[in-house]
């Protein structure tokens, strides 16, 4: 592969991420996973909608990641699409994040899952839940920014 080739890193977004919280500081973890797993993720069969990430007993996991398992998989192979896996962080990393999730009141929210160098990462966001206004202004600024692109550009053409 040349420079010049792009390859397409990203495997699942959620997107539902950004509208729901407000979004502090980023994370980068590995990813815990099974061969079936990695399979599944090369065909793109996962989605971060309804996960979200818990830390016990010191170590963080993500819950509800649905990763659907392919029809290819062994058949002695029981495949849990919904098994919970260990994400791996620095202990710097981890010791911050729980200062933040017990004493602020933050939320650990899986942004995306990604290849980097051949590996699975997991984005995680350090996050604050929005309310109901802060949800329709931040569509409202969302939406005014693609009406002045369209003016620039209209502006632009004549």
């Amino acid at each position: 592969m040349t420079k010049t080739q792009k390859t397409d890193a990203s495997i699942a977004l959620n997107r539902k991420a950004t509208h729901d919280y407000f979004i502090e500081e980023r994370f980068e973890a590995g990813i815990v996973l099974h061969g079936w797993e990695v399979k599944s993720l090369r065909a793109h069969q996962v989605s971060l909608d309804q996960a979200y990430v818990l830390i016990k007993q010191g170590e963080a996991w993500i819950f509800g990641a649905t990763m659907t398992p392919l029809s290819t998989t062994a058949s002695h192979i029981h495949a849990d699409p919904l098994r919970n896996r260990k994400l791996l962080l620095h202990a710097r990393e981890l010791d911050k994040l729980i200062g933040n999730v017990e004493r602020k009141g933050y939320t650990l929210i899986p942004l995306s899952l990604y290849w980097k160098n051949n590996r699975v990462k997991l984005a995680i966001g350090l996050a604050k839940g929005k309310k109901q206004h802060d949800k329709r202004q931040s569509s409202k600024e969302r939406d005014w920014k693609l009406e002045k692109a369209r003016l620039l550009k209209s502006s632009r053409l004549k």
